[in-house]
């Protein structure tokens, strides 16, 4: 009886995938391999290959951005995991505030920031320097995709951080241990699940994002989502082609998920709090 009202109480959530996740992903395949009569081609798929260099500058600068994510956001989450309960609830929602505002507002706001009369090359004309072109730029991109996914980063950081036992780190130190490889021998081995999660829930955004190239990097620096985007809502309307650019970007972030969880597959390991 239990497990038939299990699985009533799934059909909600069957129907769901099946409606929005399973048939638009059919569809994208559909298109993909056929041409505007229906009929079966490779033709799409093979035009691929002439956006490789926007392809790799979507890669690269996507990786940039969750390598800086990375290393701001350890030791942050690492100091906040070893506050107390009142202080960590109060970091949290810090983080989190930003994300209460609109996402094409917070990107907005550093075009305002970063433009030529913007509040830095302001500051920095009262000292007679510049004005600095930092709008329009690939380095404005990847501080658009800092700025806006470092959330992303912190929280898994911290939720695997919260659990490592104290009496862990100071049976390091007490064994002889100084702080860099209580670091590198305890902390980082035990946070490796977090680590992959945060470079996941970054990386996959980043590479597809186009809000942020559209508005921070300007017509020099297309990135895929714009390349996709453009096939859809642009003039060059092309729903087959941007099916098949969508694939295969779809199958480069499986294969970018699947190496990271290969290090973070252990979900339960020595040191932690159940």
């Amino acid at each position: 009886m239990r497990s038939k009202y299990s699985a009533f109480a799934a059909v909600p959530y069957y129907v769901w995938m099946a409606l929005f996740t399973v048939a638009p992903l059919a569809m994208v395949a559909v298109f993909a391999f056929t041409d505007e009569s229906g009929a079966f081609t490779m033709e799409h798929i093979s035009r691929v290959g002439e956006y490789t260099n926007v392809l790799v500058r979507s890669v690269w600068l996507a990786a940039i951005a969750t390598a800086i994510c990375l290393v701001v956001a350890y030791p942050l989450a690492y100091i906040m995991s070893r506050q107390s309960g009142a202080k960590q609830r109060t970091m949290v929602m810090l983080i989190m505030l930003p994300m209460w505002m609109n996402f094409l507002l917070r990107t907005y706001a550093w075009m305002t920031i970063l433009e030529k009369n913007g509040l830095i090359n302001r500051f920095f004309g009262l000292f007679g320097i510049g004005p600095f072109d930092m709008i329009n730029t690939s380095g404005a991109v990847v501080l658009g995709m800092v700025y806006n996914y470092l959330p992303f980063m912190i929280l898994p950081l911290y939720t695997i951080m919260v659990k490592i036992d104290d009496r862990v780190i100071e049976a390091a130190q007490d064994l002889g241990a100084n702080p860099l490889k209580v670091a590198a021998r305890v902390v980082l081995p035990l946070s490796v699940p977090g680590i992959s999660t945060g470079i996941t829930m970054v990386f996959v955004p980043a590479v597809s994002t186009f809000i942020i190239s559209r508005m921070l990097g300007g017509g020099g620096n297309l990135l895929i989502g714009d390349l996709i985007d453009l096939q859809f809502l642009g003039n060059a309307y092309n729903p087959h082609l941007g099916s098949a650019i969508s694939l295969v970007l779809m199958v480069i972030i499986l294969l970018c998920m699947s190496l990271t969880n290969q290090f973070g597959g252990d979900e339960e390991r020595e040191g932690m709090l159940v």
